[in-house]
């Protein structure tokens, strides 16, 4: 009995002990580097979620267990790692690393180590981003990282978003690249109905956004298989950190004006040019008659021309001064068990262009919680709401932009009205008597759960959905222009799910000192279903009553209901060995209702391997070389952006003599896949004198085969009149060289100096096209052994100098490769030639960023070079009176006597003097932009903490401040949202901002 007494009390003091020892204490210190504290470290328990960091003094608190690990880690310094004892204060003092690769970059399912990755992947934090006054979060990413060109589409709020991860990667399939947020692949089409895309990420506020990580090459997306090609953004959200909650607020207001004007004629300089134009005219070929000219004046100056009354400034009419509002706030903090992020931010944005506007509110729940040591559950949830005012895409004549073709002497308002009888229709007229307005509402979701069966092996299920939902209502009264009905009203609504179920398994350990090994092995299931309604109507009683309900005539009316599904398998391994020799393998295989039903299924492997040559011995002692790594990959991944029914053979209803029937509108083909790119990359990744010089160079390949393209069918095959069948054929290659560095300049306590500098290459070929012939779509060709898309006009020669006829080269081949460069007065007689590239072939982007006590300055600049850009509207604009449009100055230097020397021809109403498609209208659109400036000062410790705040920070912002370019356009990253690769008509340039901020923490 004794004895059984005897072992009860010792396993129940062994209990006591052991209870006491698992019991959490809190645990707390500072953490500093050789020049003082550290405010943001990151300090997590090791082998959990759990987590927080150093206020803006350096110190933290964290509750742990004894016998737990705490990583302290921070970007630029070596991760320390500290073990929980009896004490409760543990000071760390980290050491700067030189090689700055700790840094955890987020993949696919995953994360990994920047100084192990033998991928090419760029990580932009939420730092990177902030403080940049446009409404698209992505505007902020130019200039950031090499070989990435981020661009908007015009000066419209909602400017359609241009973002090529080195260069163009498709013909005729989609060409965006694969957005994730949180896990989430998002929505990305563009809904709108009036002929100008809309940016769908629009949606998306700065203040939720933690990092953006930018899959380059095929090793890093293959994971995410047939929708890869066009590389893969991964967009994290903000997550809350175990501590003292953090409530921050930003506030900022600025004001937006034209990046650029241009000089157009005055009043006395028009009358002086249509006049002689009418004379030369009537001269050259008997029109237009005497009088006419005089006429059109009387008509388009409301009888005043002569008496010089009116000087319109339409460009001052169109292009307006703007304001950009935002204001939002965050809080964020949690414990032991739960960690919490929320947050909701607030853009009104009045746009530089008259009548368009965008207002924008959203909001986000970002939740995690520990239920046992071994599972966690927790739900990421964001709503935002976009409503947009709207104008006419760059083609249509009410567009504001294209009042700089009206006439100087038109009076814009008589008597309070916009004046009708202008040269076109005037666009005052629609900005008051018509309205188009979009109204964008999203929800993104996800719940997860993550079950950790040991320290190695842990399970992750994701169920997401993202809901995109958009109206679209217009109205244009019968006092706006072209308008005989009484009044037209046009309502759609498209609504766009998409679900996401994801399971993986992620193992990963250390055998002995020398082996680390990661898999990842899991599935997906993607679902999309897309529902989209419209309708038109006509004959309203009045201009008060605005809606479908209220037309007396339906005119129009459509209606589409499509679904795609994707379902996936996928596996990735890695392995590093002695913590210098890395290897990574993945593989995903892909099925989607998109394929045809006999390539339903693809396979998309890839390899890389690194080799880190500065633990080597010859090179540990290298007083020069902090870090040097060579690496190497190579990935097949897909495009799957070829329309949901492209391998389907569809069927329309028509109306034969009155009754309902079917017929062919697209042949099928079963075999019909995605489009498959081969893509290898080599780099060096390199530091410097201890750390002070850092970058890599990187060169690498596309060869994308299995174009998509529709081949023509004869009409004994069955197929619909004027109808293809979509083949997968065609190659095309690209390849490039890229180049970053990081110099720390200075870095003291007082004073630290970093200058980031990225350029890359990127020249495409067309390999192959069906059966090798040439496909022209107005001024751009697709042609074997060409850039994609490249330009092809005639040649323009100048001026005849006898007569002022505009000459044009023949470029006539002579048999043996040798144009004929005799000129040719008839435009009709020209060949075409290949003339230019309408992409950049080099981009670069430059930031320095200097702090100096609580001042904080930061400047980025952005290039590129080698595109050039034609303007559709110059034929308009720039032609020296041909019609009645209103010029550019520069049309005063034309020809008007015989032996003048000049580039622009004689001035000659109606004949067309110049006005061909040519290369009279092509530039280059080389560029260097001031892309953002910051300025911030941050108010003194000993002053905040008497108000009882953690930050207080004053800050101006500047956005596209200046701009150097031979460019004589508006704009040169501006293009037409109506068509045309590479083209601007009548577009509008971007905004350049001024703002001031506020940012508060508690």
């Amino acid at each position: 009995m004794k004895r059984i007494l005897k072992a009860f009390l010792m396993l129940f003091l062994g209990l006591i002990v052991q209870v006491t020892f698992a019991q959490k204490k809190s645990i707390s210190g500072s953490v500093s580097d050789a020049s003082g504290k550290l405010p943001g470290v990151s300090v997590a328990i090791k082998g959990t979620s759990l987590g927080t960091e150093t206020d803006f003094e350096g110190n933290y608190t964290i509750s742990a267990t004894i016998g737990d690990i705490l990583v302290f880690s921070y970007l630029g310094y070596k991760s320390s790692e500290e073990k929980v004892g009896t004490a409760s204060t543990i000071n760390v003092l980290l050491k700067e690393d030189s090689s700055e690769l700790d840094e955890v970059i987020i993949v696919g399912y995953g994360t990994q180590s920047k100084r192990k990755l033998t991928d090419n992947i760029v990580k932009l934090s939420s730092e990177d981003i902030a403080d940049v006054p446009s409404p698209s979060v992505m505007n902020s990413l130019a200039g950031k990282a090499a070989g990435v060109q981020v661009s908007q589409t015009n000066g419209k709020v909602e400017g359609g978003l241009n973002f090529r991860i080195r260069g163009q990667s498709s013909i005729s399939a989609g060409s965006d690249p694969l957005y994730v947020l949180d896990g989430i692949p998002l929505i990305n089409n563009n809904e709108s109905s009036n002929g100008s895309p809309t940016n769908p990420l629009l949606t998306l506020s700065p203040n939720e956004i933690e990092s953006i990580d930018i899959l380059k090459d095929a090793s890093s997306a293959a994971i995410y298989g047939a929708r890869g090609a066009n590389g893969v953004v991964l967009i994290t959200t903000k997550s809350g950190k175990e501590g003292k909650a953090k409530f921050s607020v930003n506030i900022s207001n600025g004001i937006s004006e034209k990046a650029n004007s241009r000089d157009w004629l005055n009043a006395e300089q028009y009358v002086e040019l249509f006049l002689e134009a009418g004379e030369n005219g009537l001269a050259y070929g008997g029109w237009p008659a005497e009088g006419y000219v005089e006429e059109r004046l009387d008509r388009y100056s409301n009888n005043t021309w002569r008496e010089g009354t009116y000087d319109t400034d339409w460009e001052e009419l169109a292009l307006v001064k703007g304001y950009t509002r935002d204001a939002d706030f965050s809080i964020s903090g949690g414990d032991v068990k739960t960690t919490y992020f929320f947050s909701g931010a607030y853009n009104d944005t009045k746009g530089i262009v008259r009548g368009n506007e965008l207002n924008r509110i959203s909001s986000r729940l970002n939740i995690t919680h520990k239920l046992t040591d071994k599972f966690s559950a927790g739900m990421n949830l964001s709503f935002s709401r976009t409503d947009i005012d709207r104008i006419a895409n760059d083609n249509s004549f009410v567009t504001p932009l294209q009042a700089i073709a009206q006439a100087p002497i038109s009076p814009a308002f008589v008597d309070g009205e916009p004046f009708a009888n202008t040269v076109y229709a005037n666009f005052l007229l629609q900005d008051k008597y018509a309205y188009y307005n979009t109204i964008i509402r999203r929800v993104t979701g996800k719940a997860f759960a993550a079950y950790e069966f040991t320290g190695n092996l842990k399970f992750n299920t994701d169920f997401a959905y993202d809901l995109y939902s958009q109206t679209e209502d217009s109205f244009t009264g019968s006092l706006a222009p072209f308008q005989a009905t009484n009044g037209e009203a046009f309502a759609s609504n498209v609504d766009t799910e998409n679900y996401i179920f994801s399971n993986y398994l992620t193992y990963n350990n250390t055998f002995g000192e020398d082996h680390d090994l990661d898999v990842v092995v899991g599935t997906e299931l993607n679902k999309s279903k897309r529902r989209y309604t419209s309708v038109t109507g006509q004959q309203f009683p009045t201009d008060d009553f605005q809606t479908i309900s209220s037309a007396a005539e339906i005119t129009a009316g459509s209606g589409s209901l499509t679904e795609y599904a994707f379902v996936s398998y996928f596996a990735r391994a890695t392995y590093a060995y002695k913590d210098r020799y890395l290897f990574k393998a993945s593989i995903r295989r892909d099925g989607s209702s998109r394929f045809g039903s006999d390539s339903r299924f693809g396979v998309f492997p890839a390899f890389s391997a690194g080799w880190i040559l500065s633990e080597e011995n010859f090179l540990a002692d290298n007083s020069a070389i902090s870090f040097l790594k060579l690496r190497a990959s190579y990935g097949q991944v897909g495009n799957a952006e070829i329309g949901n029914f492209a391998s389907r053979g569809l069927f329309g209803g028509v109306s034969y003599n009155q009754k309902p029937g079917i017929a062919p509108t697209q042949a099928g083909n079963n075999e019909l896949s995605w489009e498959t790119s081969d893509q290898s990359d080599v780099a060096v990744e390199y530091g410097l004198f201890n750390g002070i010089l850092s970058g890599e160079i990187a060169y690498y390949v596309k060869d994308t085969k299995e174009l998509l393209f529709e081949q023509p069918l004869p009409l004994s095959s069955g197929s619909p009149e004027q109808g293809g069948i979509n083949k997968n054929i065609g190659r095309m290659k690209s390849d490039g060289l890229e180049f970053s560095i990081t110099s720390k300049n200075i870095q003291t306590k007082n004073l630290t100096w970093t200058t980031s500098f990225n350029i890359g290459t990127n020249n495409n070929e067309i390999k192959e096209l069906p059966d090798g012939q040439d496909v022209i779509n107005g001024q751009n060709i697709l042609r074997e052994g060409e850039a994609v898309n490249s330009f092809y006009l005639i040649e323009y020669a100048g001026v005849d100098v006898d007569n002022g006829d505009a000459l044009y080269y023949l470029n006539t081949d002579d048999g043996n490769g040798t144009l004929d460069k005799t000129t040719t007065n008839d435009s009709n007689s020209a060949n075409r030639i290949i003339a230019g590239n309408p992409f950049p072939e080099v981009i670069a982007g430059l930031t320095n960023t200097v702090i100096y006590k609580d001042f904080d300055f930061t400047m980025t600049f952005q290039g590129e070079w080698g595109a050039s850009i034609y303007n559709g509207g110059g034929r308009f604009q720039s032609v020296n009176g041909d019609w009645f449009d209103n010029q550019t100055v520069d049309q005063l230097d034309r020809w008007q006597n015989p032996g003048d020397i000049t580039d622009v021809p004689e001035a000659r109403l109606g004949w067309s003097n110049g006005t061909s498609h040519s290369t009279r209208f092509l530039e280059k659109g080389d560029f260097i932009r001031l892309r953002n400036l910051t300025l911030g000062y941050s108010i003194p410790k000993p002053v905040i903490d008497k108000l009882g705040l953690s930050k207080l920070r004053l800050y101006f912002s500047g956005f596209n401040l200046l701009t150097i370019t031979d460019f004589t356009g508006y704009d040169p990253e501006s293009r037409s949202d109506a068509g045309g690769v590479g083209q601007t008509f009548y577009s509008a340039p971007a905004a350049k901002t001024y703002s001031l901020g506020l940012n508060i923490t508690f």
